[in-house]
């Protein structure tokens, strides 16, 4: 009975601080960081897992050792990020006295460099996918803002014919000018189509199975 009676004394003292409003800053520090761990999870679990299975050889072992120190990285290196960044805001947003644009870009700036900075392939792959993405979310501020004309016509055509056309002339000429990922990606789908020897590794297997 002791044991329930402290149990809800500290469920109500921490409740209670979590509703206090001058520290809400610091404790969506905090959460922030809980929720980086969590969606870097999330999000590279799965991922490691296909690619793993898909393009590594080795053990089991090895495979599963690979899968989690990937998710790993991903979500330590997006928790440090997120608390890093959230930290700077909001000491920038008390010494200044109220929030400022700028000092998402700052904040952001440091957190990039001090977390994302290191070039390893979790890194890389963080990197390049936001560059896609702030890419065209430029296109679109600049058109709203009026910097460049509003097209007549819709450009994604013209946009996915270069992205191909670049992508595939790299990988058939320049291969080791693209992430190993996408290597092991391309040839998987364009070079290993290239090669069989019976129904078994034409159809049902990649390649022949090592005995």
């Amino acid at each position: 009975m002791a044991a329930s009676d402290l149990l809800r004394t500290v469920l109500y003292t921490v409740n209670n601080l979590l509703q206090q409003h001058k520290y809400k800053t610091a404790l969506a520090v905090v959460k922030g960081f809980r929720n980086g761990a969590v969606y870097g999870a999330k999000i590279r679990a799965p991922h490691a897992l296909v690619m793993t299975f898909l393009f590594r050889s080795g053990s089991l072992r090895e495979k599963f050792r690979a899968i989690a120190q990937a998710t790993y990285t991903h979500s330590r290196n997006l928790a440090c990020f997120v608390f890093t960044y959230k930290g700077l805001q909001g000491i920038q947003q008390q010494i200044q006295g109220k929030q400022r644009q700028s000092h998402a870009f700052l904040a952001a700036c440091v957190g990039g460099w001090l977390v994302f900075g290191e070039n390893n392939n979790i890194n890389s792959q963080i990197n390049m996918y936001l560059l896609s993405r702030i890419l065209f979310a430029l296109s679109r501020l600049a058109m709203e803002k009026g910097y460049i004309p509003q097209p007549k016509r819709d450009p994604f055509p013209l946009f996915a014919t270069l992205v191909w056309g670049i992508v595939l002339w790299l990988f058939e000429y320049h291969p080791h000018t693209l992430q190993p990922s996408l290597q092991s990606s391309m040839n998987y789908l364009y070079h290993d189509s290239n090669t069989w020897h019976d129904i078994s590794d034409f159809l049902i297997y990649n390649k022949p199975k090592t005995n």
